[in-house]
Order: C-alpha cells, then structure tokens, then sequence
C-alpha cells in the first residue's frame, strides 16, 4: 500500500535522524552563505545553549535560567585569553585558550549548581535568574576585565592549518561538530546509570535519596554537563558575533533560551534544536510577512511560545509525537 512520506517519518524515528544528518551534511554544497552562517549556525548554536536547559528540565527536573551566563563566562573567556585589550592582557593561543574557557565556564556551572540545589522548584529559577541578573550588570559595570558597556570587539575565529574557520563553510563545520557532539552526548548520558538516577530523582527524590543516592552531588553534575553544553555553544557565539558585550548575556537573551528549550520540548534533545531554528526564522524573516514585526519580535515569538504550550505541553517534538502515535493507531495490521 501507498504510503505518504510523513506516514513513513511518522513510523521510523530513527531513519529520520539519519535522513536529518544526511542533509546537515550536505548543506555546505546546497545552501547560500547567508542561509549556512545567519540560520543555520546560529541555529546550532543556540540549539547547543538549549541543549543543556533541556537536558537540566526534562532529565533532571531542574529549570535554570543561568544557561546564557554560563555561555557567557566562556565568551567572555575566548575574548580576554585571546586578545590584547583586557586589563589583563594574556593573549594566549586557541589551542590554550578555548580548554581554558571551557573550564572556567564548566567551573561557573559547578558552582551555580552547588548554590542552586539547595533550592527547588520556584526558587531555583528566581536564584539561578538572580545569578544571571548580577553577571550582566557586574560584566557592564567593570572595565578592569569586562571592558564595560564596550566589551570586546574583533574577537574573531582562528586561522588553522591555512584555514580561515570565520568563512561560512567551515564556521558552518565549526558548529555542527560541536552540536553533533552535544546531541550524542545527552542521547547516550540519559541512557547510563548517571541519566536513569537523575531521571528517578525527577520524578521522586525522596526515594531516590532513600535508596543511597547523593542528591545534591548528581544534580550538581547535571548542572556540569548543561554548563559544557552551554560553554561550547559560548565559545562559538562570540565567534558568530565576532564580539562580546554585555548585551549577549542580559535578560532578553537568558529568557530566549528558555523561551527556545519549550518550543522544542524540553522532553526530546532535538527539541532545543527544532525550537532554535523556530526563533531563529522568525527573528530573520518575520519583517518580511508582518509589518512592523521587528518593532514587536518579543510579542510575536510570545505568541508563538503561547500558542505551542497550549496545543503541546512537550512542545513541537510532543505535538510530533501525538501526530506519529496517531499514524500508528490508525495504520492496518
């Protein structure tokens, strides 16, 4: 029998990976460069952000808001290693200064995490929300090292082995990779022991602390993987941007990242790159359809988040999800 192609997507999950991969792949020989650096890079890299808000809500059941500070930490990190203009002057080589500021971010994390599991539910989000506030105003207000309000401009992409990997082809490869890496990371993570107890402390965490499980220490080292996450998307952001500046880690940007998590669905790793790319088209080419639309980007994407939370708790890969069931149950035997 006939089958359409959304039946056939509907029915193989999996075959549907390998198709997407197979187009990611190709994209370089298919797509302009504006199409390949302002949509898809920045899709992957705020999918890389995501990632770890949605390995931290829908694994673990912690909901941080501190994702684009962690991000930031290894933004401003690249910047002040490797230029000349910070007060402090390093000017180390990538190959020293990207590991450095992937572990100064991972280390913010850490320590975010160790205040933040002493709180649970409302409170995580207002003190993680809080840690964010601070850092934007601490990285406006001090010149010392943040270069204040001016941040750090000209931070650009390496030039390796004769490779200049700020063009769109291989910047485009510079942000699959790590977000492959990611997405493999939390597919396989959520499946180990680590993944299963964090799930369990989800979903009951006196019963898991009664059976001899450290609370604390494994939600700390699930804050610790959302923190690589977001620091490998943080190393690629001031890339993109080819600057820091406070404004990449204020409040609009820290509630975007939520705001691209729910789209997506925070239940599905994929999800925060379906919902990245969502926020991404609309922010390109919403002017384009709607007069007006860049005036008023913050209430049409509110509409959007609105309108999928009502329709899909999970989001889009959860109205994906009752589609695809709904294929099946009415498929013939």
């Amino acid at each position: 029998m006939n089958q359409s192609p959304l039946r056939i997507l509907a029915r193989h999950g999996r075959p549907a990976e390998w198709a997407a991969l197979i187009v990611l792949l190709l994209m370089p020989a298919l797509a302009g460069d504006f199409v390949l650096v302002q949509i898809l890079c920045r899709t992957l890299i705020l999918g890389l952000i995501a990632l770890g808000l949605t390995f931290l809500i829908g694994f673990a059941g912690i909901v941080s808001l501190a994702q684009m500070t962690i991000a930031g930490v290894a933004a401003y990190g690249v910047a002040i290693l490797t230029t000349s203009d910070a007060g402090l002057t390093w000017s180390l080589p990538f190959i020293l200064a990207i590991p450095a500021a992937l572990l100064l971010a991972m280390a913010a994390a850490v320590l975010i995490g160790w205040l933040a599991v002493r709180t649970s539910g409302i409170y995580t989000i207002m003190i993680t929300l809080a840690i964010a506030v601070v850092f934007f105003y601490f990285t406006r207000q001090n010149y010392a090292v943040f270069n204040g309000f001016t941040g750090f401009p000209q931070v650009l992409p390496p030039t390796v082995f004769g490779v200049n990997w700020g063009d769109p082809t291989p910047f485009y490869w510079l942000c699959l990779l790590p977000a492959l890496l990611g997405y493999w990371l939390v597919r396989h993570l959520v499946l180990t022991p680590f993944g299963l107890a964090l799930q369990g402390m989800r979903d009951g965490e006196r019963r898991l602390a009664a059976l001899g499980f450290n609370v604390h220490q494994h939600r700390i080292a699930a804050y610790a993987v959302a923190g690589f996450l977001a620091a490998m998307g943080g190393v690629l952001l001031v890339w993109f941007n080819t600057r820091i500046d406070p404004s990449t880690v204020g409040v609009q940007p820290v509630i975007n990242i939520l705001v691209i998590a729910v789209i997506g669905g925070v239940g599905h790793p994929v999800g925060a790159f379906v919902g990245a790319l969502v926020f991404v088209l609309i922010d390109n080419f919403a002017t384009d359809l709607i007069p007006g639309a860049r005036e008023r980007f913050n209430l049409l994407i509110g509409v959007v988040f609105l309108s999928i939370v009502v329709f899909s708790s999970d989001g889009l890969l959860g109205l994906w999800q009752r589609f695809a069931r709904s294929v099946r149950d009415t498929e013939p035997d």
